[in-house]
């Protein structure tokens, strides 16, 4: 055989060899398949194998219904009341209390200073059934929030008059007349009633209400206090001339505030008011703190035009 054909079949039967040893190592796709599920199935453990739950076994328990019954009754001192009462004893003061007391206060009260009144009533916001109760109780404190948590508005003229005369001291009319009565509807046909009234509270609330009304400009010109005619400030200087020294202390202080509003905002009957302050002298040693003005009527009315140039 020539070389050259020698050499051609060498060179085939070399690379049908390697061909066949290739197909050998190689394994088909099925097999390698079927290796490779083998290989995942050798990997997961049997179930019966598994490693035991760590986790602890459930306790909860399915209540059963209850039967109806009869309602517990709700244990004594646990009304709204009760509550607020509660916690206005909590926060009572010795010192305050005997403040209170000094300034002409029952002893039906705690002692509460008066910021942590009205964060209870901020935390209330309003209840006018609850505000009613609290001052039936005629304690102070109670009769303080109380007039912070009722709406004006729901009250009759009755109930309101009722209210007045039921005040226990001074800080509660003056909470009172401040949110209550001046925003009540019929608060001018009460202040005339007021004004001839012989109770403290009453009157004390009728002239609040007078002192308010010149202090919007009544008795004057016609505006929203009320036509000109309704006040006449030259008539009422002539009735605390008369009344303001032998009034109860409880009326002198509106009575008082009167006077200082005619001389602040009448011009014409300023140096009459100054002169019946000067006359009667009260508050004149009335001690106040620096950088406030003192009740005493001539230092007050100077003070207010003073600061009004």
């Amino acid at each position: 055989m020539p070389a050259k054909r020698r050499k051609t079949r060498q060179r085939a039967g070399t690379s049908a060899g390697a061909t066949r040893a290739a197909s050998r190592k190689a394994p088909s796709r099925k097999s390698a398949t079927r290796k490779t599920a083998g290989a995942k199935t050798a990997r997961k453990k049997p179930a019966s194998k598994r490693a035991p739950s760590t986790r602890a076994p459930s306790t909860k328990v399915i209540a059963k219904p209850r039967r109806a019954g009869p309602t517990t009754p709700t244990p004594p001192g646990s009304s709204p009341v009760d509550r607020i009462l509660a916690r206005l004893e909590s926060l009572g003061n010795d010192a305050r209390r005997r403040h209170n007391t000094k300034a002409g206060a029952p002893d039906n009260q705690f002692g509460v200073k008066l910021g942590d009144i009205r964060v209870i009533a901020n935390a209330v916001k309003s209840d006018h059934a609850l505000a009613l109760c609290l001052w039936d109780t005629a304690n102070v404190e109670a009769q303080l929030l109380a007039t912070l948590i009722l709406t004006p508005a729901l009250l009759s003229a009755e109930q309101l008059d009722a209210m007045t005369r039921s005040t226990t001291c001074s800080q509660v009319a003056e909470w009172l007349n401040s949110y209550v009565v001046s925003q009540h509807p019929e608060k001018e046909s009460l202040r005339r009633k007021w004004m001839k009234d012989r109770d403290r509270w009453a009157a004390r609330a009728g002239w609040h209400l007078t002192a308010s009304r010149i202090n919007k400009g009544a008795g004057t010109t016609p505006s929203a206090a009320g036509p000109a005619d309704e006040l006449d400030p030259a008539a009422l200087l002539d009735r605390i001339e008369k009344e303001l020294a032998s009034a109860l202390p409880e009326v002198q202080w509106t009575m008082n505030n009167t006077l200082a509003a005619i001389g602040i905002r009448h011009p014409e009957l300023r140096a009459r008011a100054v002169t019946i302050g000067e006359k009667i002298g009260l508050y004149r040693d009335w001690p106040v703190s620096k950088g406030c003005t003192p009740p005493y009527v001539p230092v007050w009315i100077d003070a207010m035009t003073r600061r009004a140039r």
